[in-house]
């Protein structure tokens, strides 16, 4: 089916085609499409960073490839006030979570295929399975209580 028929019929869902950036002016889709135990792969960045400016190309490919998931693009100094603060090492850094388990939270190389790997891993296990692996490390534990990103968005 051609992408603009979606758009006729008003399928948001497969008309999604990049990443959605966190701002102020689109918390509330983002609120909304977050609501569920769906993914949410998002990359913190910052403005400056021009290693993330040239990430954002495939970021925004791999958006377009998974219409089932919430990509977001965060910007961890402008939308501070949004987020919170999040212990950054380096950029871009990755964060997957489904519904409220945090799968993974950490820099990657700005490899796309490192993005792609990591996600097709994660994506094939459950909840349960996610939550499992969280409680047998103190890391991946931590991860859930500071890194959260559902949360730190509803402001719980």
């Amino acid at each position: 089916m051609p992408w603009w028929r979606d758009v006729i019929e008003g399928n948001a869902y497969n008309t999604r085609m990049s990443a959605i950036t966190l701002e102020q002016d689109t918390l509330d889709r983002i609120l909304d499409s977050i609501k569920d135990d769906s993914w949410i792969v998002a990359c913190l960045c910052a403005d400056w960073c021009d290693v993330c400016k040239a990430y954002r190309a495939g970021f925004d490919e791999f958006a377009a490839q998974h219409p089932d998931k919430h990509f977001l693009w965060i910007d961890i100094e402008d939308q501070a006030d949004l987020v919170g603060d999040l212990d950054i090492e380096n950029f871009p850094t990755l964060l997957l979570q489904r519904g409220d388990e945090v799968a993974f939270f950490g820099v990657v190389q700005p490899d796309i295929g490192v993005a792609r790997r990591l996600l097709s891993a994660y994506a094939q296990k459950t909840v349960t399975e996610l939550h499992a692996e969280n409680a047998g490390n103190p890391a991946r534990l931590a991860w859930q209580d500071e890194c959260n990103l559902r949360r730190r968005l509803f402001g719980n």
